[in-house]
């Protein structure tokens, strides 16, 4: 099943991800061709309570309906406020729930179905299922839409909703029908394919900049590469509402230095029954193998989104 995999990406992929139970899922943000996915089973499952990864969708939102700006402050305790950079450096719950009822139910669902949520991400993968997104916020006894906002309650999304929402951010608003050549015939005939042009008007930079602060100072900071390349990320960290198992996500893309052209989308779940698992945990596995493929010059082999056939046979 793995057999057209990029074997560089699949190797470091394994390495890092090492004793955990979990699945990592490697995508070029420039085209929508999967690279690797590590532990089939669980990436195309029935989808997972997304944690803190849904709050990346509440930000664009909050930005685009004018509701915030970068610099705004918002009370996160008695003495404390917090901008947006900050709260999406540290995954601040209070600032999404709050966001979340400004907002309403309404705007948030457009906004990631907008994104993708709610429908396969995928071209021509029979295995994937779709998650679901609900058609009403979580009862106001559960935390209604402002815990829905910061923790995702309620929703349900696969690593590959999160890989290509994750890549329209990163290359500018295009989201991409993620596509998986398993066959020679699908390699030489593999075109990248437009799902939807999403309009993020001058508002992805802000976005970005949270997401850059979570890896520099933030819950991210263990997926932090020393020289050359710029990630960015947002963590997860929850107890599934529906399994009941604990979940670390880690979802995130590497840019060049210079011309900030996104390389590569990497989204990484971690699960388990028992002993927790968490979004850091989550980065620490990223980290691994970002770092991997830089030492490895992985990032510098070819044009972005150029799918040259590394890896082919």
């Amino acid at each position: 099943m793995a057999a057209f995999d990029d074997p560089v990406v699949r190797r470091a992929a394994l390495a890092a991800l090492g004793h955990y139970y979990g699945s990592v899922v490697a995508v070029d943000p420039n085209t929508g061709r999967i690279l690797s996915v590590v532990n089939q089973k669980l990436a195309f499952s029935a989808g997972f309570e997304p944690c803190s990864t849904i709050k990346p969708v509440v930000a664009l939102a909050a930005l685009k309906e004018g509701l915030i700006d970068r610099t705004t402050e918002l009370r996160v305790g008695r003495r404390t406020t917090m901008n947006l950079t900050e709260a999406l450096a540290h995954s601040n719950n209070t600032f999404f729930e709050e966001l979340g009822r400004r907002l309403g139910f309404a705007t948030v669902s457009r906004y990631a179905r907008l994104l993708g949520l709610g429908e396969p991400a995928g071209w021509g993968i029979p295995e994937e299922r779709p998650g679901s997104f609900p058609e009403a916020p979580p009862p106001e006894s559960a935390g209604g839409v402002g815990k829905m906002c910061s923790f995702g309650t309620g929703i349900r999304v696969t690593p590959l909703q999160l890989a290509a929402m994750v890549s329209a951010l990163a290359n500018g608003g295009s989201l991409y029908y993620l596509q998986y050549p398993r066959t020679e015939e699908q390699v030489r005939q593999f075109q990248p394919l437009l799902k939807r042009k999403i309009d993020l008007g001058p508002y992805a930079e802000d976005l970005l900049e949270g997401m850059l602060a979570a890896v520099e100072f933030g819950t991210a900071r263990e997926s932090f590469v020393p020289e050359g390349e710029l990630v960015y990320a947002k963590t997860g960290t929850c107890t599934d509402e529906v399994q009941g198992n604990h979940l670390g996500w880690f979802v995130s893309f590497v840019s060049d230095q210079t011309a900030r052209r996104p390389r590569l989308v990497l989204v990484v779940l971690l699960s388990r029954y028992g002993r927790r698992v968490s979004g850091p945990r989550a980065a620490q596995v990223g980290g691994r193998i970002f770092r991997t493929l830089s030492e490895r010059n992985f990032f510098s082999a070819q044009p972005a989104g150029e799918a040259t056939g590394i890896g082919y046979p």
